[in-house]
């Protein structure tokens, strides 16, 4: 049903008119199993045939909401008819030439553009490419060229991408990393400052940040600090369960970087354009990154990706050095530029952190009834629950996470899970969900914990 009608009717979003998965998804499975590897897994058993907004239709006609948003692309929400149009106009006039060859304008404006918004008070240039992964890949080559070391330091719960170097980058193994072994050397992990899972058993503030203090032994313990190109870190994890550090973290870490010439990439792939209550994470935290990526939701929903920094820094690779055949294609150019506009002439960075605060209002009372909820935590419309089977020990329960995911999507809702043991429960919401349309998800969200909690009990407790 249009969304539209939807709404004149007072009918919720969430319309399901088939068991989930219905006939249709079920039969374009079985085609999967035969022409897709196997490596490439579903979230969920759902086959997408429209979405709008904040909400997914199926191809058997069930209504979903959306707590995905594709993992963060689609910010702005889906199909926005000014990036629609945007596109359109570009495909009008060309939709590829590779700019190594024969340039255009839209690449260019869209570099300026993201000098201009991106957090640092000094000279920029961007680099574009197509997808988060290779805006990492090129953030440290770019890193390494200027600095002339080849040292990368990244954390423990980190998630940096899917391609080799990336991979090296990345803490979680399974299912990323086991198996694809050898990987490129000269990267060094640290603990990042989870507190709910303190590496180190301690408790902030009274750790006074040794966590990232701990920066400075790992130059003298683990490798020299003048064989490190960069630190590169996300400002709140994505992959690694939406973790928040204190908010002076960055800073203190920064300054040990900076004291030994050692850059600072901020990974914004997920937590940037307006996800966290402001257009970067970094803001937040009172940062500049000498370098900082995004994409994900930098294209409105097409591939690109960006890597962003001090002029010097980026000018360090020699002609030719940088570049990729699609790398800033004009489509995605021009559907770039119309997402800017919309967080130019729209309210989503206030509305993130409204939906930040809804949730947390009723995540809170969940936590207080049920002890399957350990942690609550989250930055804007990025927030996360991280479900445990013990206070005492904080043992994960991944496979209860996997149950609510299973029963959400059962129930009309599209979410996901996240972090290193899998127990965490993500929210990823396009920021353009009605109020409504929040509560109505977060009855499903409440239920399925219920029912997870009540299976767990009789599992404890057999007849």
């Amino acid at each position: 049903m249009d969304q539209a009608l939807r709404r004149k009717s007072k009918m919720g979003t969430i319309q399901l008119r088939t068991e989930i998965p219905g006939p249709k998804s079920r039969a374009l499975a079985q085609r999967r199993e035969t022409a897709v590897p196997r490596g490439l897994s579903h979230g969920t058993p759902i086959y997408v045939a429209n979405a709008e907004d904040a909400w997914l239709e199926d191809v058997d006609g069930n209504c979903y909401i959306d707590f995905a948003g594709g993992i963060g692309c689609l910010n702005i929400g889906h199909r926005r008819q000014p990036v629609l149009s945007a596109i359109r106009n570009q495909l009008d006039r060309f939709l590829h030439t590779c700019v190594q060859v024969t340039p255009y304008e839209a690449y260019i404006a869209l570099a300026e553009r993201l000098n201009q918004v991106t957090p640092g008070n000094f000279p920029k240039k961007t680099l574009f490419v197509s997808t988060g992964a290779e805006a990492v890949e090129n953030a440290v080559k770019i890193a390494r060229a200027h600095t002339g070391r080849p040292g990368i330091i990244a954390f423990e719960d980190a998630f940096h991408g899917r391609t080799m170097m990336t991979l090296a980058l990345t803490s979680k193994t399974h299912p990323y990393k086991a198996g694809f072994a050898p990987f490129p050397g000269d990267v060094y992990r640290i603990p990042y400052a989870y507190c709910y899972r303190c590496s180190y058993s301690l408790t902030y503030p009274a750790c006074e940040l040794y966590c990232a203090r701990h920066l400075e032994d790992t130059f003298k313990r683990v490798v020299a600090s003048e064989d490190v190109a960069a630190v590169i870190a996300e400002p709140v994890l994505g992959e690694g369960g939406f973790v928040v550090p204190p908010k002076d973290y960055f800073r203190t870490l920064i300054e040990i970087c900076h004291k030994h010439n050692v850059l600072f990439i901020a990974d914004e792939i997920q937590s940037g354009f307006g996800r966290t209550g402001t257009l970067f994470a970094s803001e937040y935290f009172g940062i500049e990154p000498d370098i900082i990526v995004t994409a994900k939701s930098l294209g409105g929903g097409l591939p690109l990706a960006a890597i962003t920094g001090r002029s010097e820094i980026m000018d360090a690779p020699g002609p030719g050095g940088l570049g990729g055949t699609f790398a800033g294609n004009p489509v995605s150019c021009a559907a770039a530029m119309a997402v800017l506009d919309i967080f130019d002439k729209e309210t989503l960075l206030d509305r993130a952190k409204e939906l930040g605060t809804q949730f947390q209002s009723r995540a809170r009372e969940w936590k207080n009834r049920w002890p399957l909820i350990g942690d609550i935590r989250g930055l804007g419309g990025m927030q996360a629950i991280e479900l445990i089977r013990s206070f005492e020990n904080r043992e994960p329960a991944a496979e209860e996470a996997k149950q609510v995911i299973q029963y959400c999507y059962e129930h009309g809702l599209i979410a996901l899970s996240a972090g290193s043991y899998s127990n965490v429960v993500r929210v990823l919401v396009p920021l353009v969900i009605t109020s409504e349309q929040v509560n109505e998800a977060l009855d499903v969200l409440e239920a399925a914990l219920k029912a997870a909690c009540e299976t767990r009990l009789r599992v404890a407790q057999p007849i």
